[in-house]
């Protein structure tokens, strides 16, 4: 009788044990599906081009090359026709958050834009609300906090540019000073997240923006005299005389001639302070200020102006380089490489001597065409290359889809996850609408929309001004012939105009003429409230 009862007792502790263990097992299948939700990491430089990135070629690719941002170009997607709606840091930047046009989101300008506003939804707030722990580390440059972040600490000075070297960072609302390189520091704070800032056994989307290499180009002191001992190659357009676009690329101040003291690093005087500090830093930013040694000419003057501009440029490029490098690295040795989707962009592409020109803004290819390549292992083809067009505004929906979140939210993008796999829709877009509005600061670039397919450019200038122009990118990849007055081309101009109007009707941004000039003209305010020392240069130089 007694084992008859031990016997029952033994089969009742088994059965226990085995609801027990299927209990566990329930739960560890749902922790494992959890984490195979994918991690994303979003990096995003601030002025990088594709110029400057060896995996696109171009003339720098030998000199400086950049090693580890090709390590996702060679693991994953490298895009060669990924375009910026609007080309300038802010507006690129709430457009890729939104989802939206400048239109929608309502952030057109950097200079009197005002603040991004942050009641609007963003996509972190989205996989924040689906259950991914999410951080931002870096850059944001939107005069606001950022939402939908777990964690963040952004760069917090200079009016949210942020300061290459010891800079403040704001950290969860509390502004922190930080001693060390930008680039570096950002990276540490990145690392030590993905180390002891996180859960293990969830997913997590970190956003991680470089302010490198934004102006004024300061690079780490390791890499300062880098390539002191050579000459850089020029660009092939780097004479352009803008023959047939004077009244807008011929009518910049984002030239060669418009590089001041301070971008060319020379020496301040120790007694000068306050608004006298500041007049010496940025001579050579107005019209009739050209910084070089005495016994220039003015073709020498150019050329040593270039070659320092490019130097201290590609060095900071390298530190980005090398930090993501790390950021790669560390995902490797903690096994996280094969569920984690990478994604390596700008804010928009950068002029590097290209038509003569420093900055962005103009729909023109080398500010037009955003670097983009993302990696990851599980959908994503290594060695592949993808020439659809695809713009910022189709970001969010991507990073949502490759997530498998779904979402009520309206965005005037579109995803391109099956792009990743290697298939593109049969209705993917063969067009794209471009809108920059700011003038006359910065640089003095005439406000202009237009459309870009990928063998035609055609734009129209507007602001005090009324200019069409029209490039063939097949026959002119450079853009230095403007043929709108070509009578063989009257057709495709038809066709175009055509297209932009329905474009343009598409993205609910069929204002007057009138209407455009008034966002420009207004002033939505500025983007931090009180000045500091970078905030209030506009007023020094206008005096």
């Amino acid at each position: 009788m007694l084992r008859k009862v031990n016997l029952i007792i033994a089969c009742a502790l088994v059965v226990l044990s085995c609801k027990e263990h299927t209990k566990d097992q329930t739960l560890a299948d749902s922790s494992i599906t959890e984490t195979k939700r994918p991690n994303i990491i979003y990096i995003m430089a601030d002025d990088l081009t594709t110029q400057a990135i060896s995996a696109y070629g171009g003339i720098y690719k030998d000199i400086a090359p950049t090693p580890n941002i090709d390590r996702i170009a060679k693991n994953g997607m490298l895009f060669q026709d990924v375009l910026c709606t609007n080309a300038i840091c802010g507006p690129s930047r709430a457009a890729i958050l939104t989802g939206n046009y400048s239109n929608k989101n309502g952030y057109y300008k950097n200079e009197s834009g005002g603040k991004f506003d942050a009641s609007q939804w963003t996509f972190p707030q989205e996989f924040q609300k689906n259950g991914y722990q999410t951080s931002m580390f870096g850059k944001w440059h939107l005069g606001t906090e950022p939402k939908g972040f777990d964690v963040f600490k952004y760069h917090n000075s200079a009016g949210q540019q942020g300061h290459y070297w010891d800079p403040v960072y704001n950290e969860n609302g509390v502004d922190v000073k930080e001693k060390g390189y930008s680039t570096n520091l950002s990276t540490n704070f990145a690392l030590n997240w993905l180390e002891t800032g996180r859960k293990k056994d969830a997913p997590f989307l970190m956003v991680l923006q470089y302010k490198a290499p934004h102006r004024p180009w300061e690079p780490d002191h390791k890499y300062e005299t880098l390539w002191d001992d050579i000459e850089m190659p020029y660009p092939a357009t780097f004479n352009d005389d803008y023959k047939g676009r004077e009244l807008t690329a011929g009518d910049t101040e984002m030239t060669m001639d418009y590089l001041s003291r301070r971008d060319m690093k020379l020496e301040e005087p120790a007694d000068l302070k306050g608004a006298e500090k500041l007049k010496w830093a940025f001579y050579g930013a107005k019209p009739g200020e050209l910084v070089q040694p005495e016994g220039m000419t003015n073709e020498e003057g150019k050329k040593w102006r270039y070659q320092r501009y490019i130097k201290d440029y590609l060095a900071c490029v390298k530190s980005v380089d090398d930090n993501i490098g790390r950021v790669l690295d560390y995902l490797d040795k903690n096994g996280l490489t094969d569920n984690t989707v990478i994604v390596l962009t700008s804010d928009q592409g950068f002029y590097l001597g290209d038509h003569g020109f420093f900055d962005k803004r103009f729909i023109y290819e080398e500010s037009l065409r955003m670097p983009f390549m993302v990696k990851y292992p599980k959908l994503v083809k290594p060695g592949t290359v993808n020439k659809d067009i695809i713009t910022n505004i189709d970001f969010a929906p991507t990073l949502l889809d490759l997530a498998n979140i779904k979402t009520n939210q309206k965005m005037q993008g579109d995803s391109f996850k099956s792009i990743l796999a290697g298939k593109t829709p049969k209705d993917w877009q063969q067009a794209m609408y471009y809108h920059y509005y700011e003038f006359p600061y910065w640089h003095h670039v005439q406000p202009h929309y237009g459309i870009r397919t990928q063998k035609y450019t055609l734009a129209h200038f507007y602001y005090n001004i009324d200019v069409w122009e029209l490039y063939d990118l097949e026959k002119d990849p450079h853009e230095m012939n403007n043929i709108i007055n070509d009578p063989q081309y009257t057709n495709v101009i038809q066709d175009l105009k055509s297209q932009l109007k329905d474009l343009m009707v598409k993205y609910d941004d069929n204002k007057s003429l009138a209407d455009f000039r008034t966002i420009t003209d207004t002033d939505f305010g500025a983007i931090v409230d009180k000045k500091d020392d970078e905030t209030s240069v506009r007023d020094i130089l206008n005096q």
